[in-house]
Order: structure tokens, then sequence, then C-alpha cells
């Protein structure tokens, strides 16, 4: 079974080799994002809703009490709120929680350009190395003359668009990942902005400079 793999990878030359080192990367970047994001709790909103809730009654310690400790990024953006709310001016509580809100983004974030990357390489990869083999097999064709095989020359052509075909199997799923992520990033941003907002609107009473 290897031997087979390294017999399909020998016949696209390095640019194959290059492609396949770039899949394995890709599975890895995107199991590592499902694991990052699943540690950050991106898909976790219940605890932030409920002490969202809490802080609109006016319930303001149990609210905070809901989201102390809390890991997820949305219960950490709201604690944020709720704390800046209860201690800062409005201006100034609106800052501190669009600051932790942009670090929760870019936690969440990390990693997705190192996808985009490798969809916007992988083709290019692919197409240098079917340009290079097919300079390859039309030498060959140009140094046998009128002996050329045709079969021969057939053979060289489809060994060199594997490297085309690759490089858009790589590609494809990188780019439907990273639109997949972006997508989560985008949901977070807004739920970051709807959560703060809804916090600040019912701050207690503080003295605004």
């Amino acid at each position: 079974m290897m031997t087979d793999v390294v017999e399909f990878l020998n016949r696209g030359g390095p640019a194959l080799w290059v492609i396949a080192v770039l899949s394995v990367i890709t599975l890895a970047l995107i199991l590592w994002k499902l694991w990052r994001l699943s540690q950050l709790g991106a898909w976790r909103s219940d605890a932030a809703e409920k002490a969202v809730r809490l802080w609109q009654k006016d319930q303001h310690k149990a609210a905070l009490a809901g989201v102390q400790h809390r890991k997820a990024v949305r219960a950490r953006v709201v604690q944020t709120a709720m704390q800046a709310s209860s201690t800062l001016p409005l201006e100034d509580a609106r800052e501190e929680t669009a600051r932790v809100a942009r670090g929760m983004l870019m936690q969440t974030g990390s990693g997705a350009r190192a996808l985009d990357l490798i969809a916007t390489i992988a083709p290019l990869v692919g197409l240098l190395g079917t340009v290079l083999g097919m300079i390859e097999a039309f030498q060959a064709l140009q140094d046998s003359g009128a002996r050329a095989d045709p079969a021969a020359l057939a053979g060289g052509i489809w060994e060199a668009l594997l490297t085309t075909a690759a490089g858009m199997a790589v590609a494809i799923p990188a780019s439907m990942a990273l639109s997949w992520f972006d997508s989560i990033n985008d949901q977070l941003a807004h739920d970051f902005d709807d959560l703060a907002t809804r916090i600040l609107a019912r701050r207690p009473q503080v003295r605004d400079a």
C-alpha cells in the first residue's frame, strides 16, 4: 500500500509531493481549528444568554456570578461588559468590552490565514507541476522525432495533469473549511455586539466622567 502511494507521488514529481504535504497540513489545521473552537466554547451560548437576561432584570450580582470563571468566549465578553459597565463611564466601558471582544475574535480566528494560503497556493503548485510535466513530455517527443510513440506521449501528459487535479483536490476542501470558520467568526462578532449592547443599555448607575 505504502509502495503504491510513493509510486503515485513519484509520477507527479516534486510538485505532487508538495501538494501531498499541503494536504496533510490542511487536515491537521482543520482538526486543530475544530478542537480549538470547541475549547473556546464557540458553540456555547446558554450561560451568556442567561446572564444577560438576569442583567436586564436588574439582577446584576446573579448575572455576573453566572459567567464568572467560564472559559466560553461569549461568557468572557459578557463578564467584561458587566464589570466594565458597573465600574467605568459608558464610553470607557464600550472600549474595554470591544478590546476584549477583538481579542476573543483573534483567538477564534487563528489558523485561518494558513488555510487561506493553502487554498491559494495548492492549485498554483499543481499548475506548475503540470506545466513542467508538459515541457518534459514535449521534450521527449522532440527527441524521439519520427519514432514518437503516441501512447508514451499520452502517458506523460496524464501524469503531468495529476498535479493540477491534486492541487484542486486540496484547495477545494481548504476553501470550504475556511468559509465555514469565517462564518463562525462572523456569528461570534455579531453575538458579542448584541450581548454587549444589551448589557450596556441596562447598566447600573455609574457617574460618567
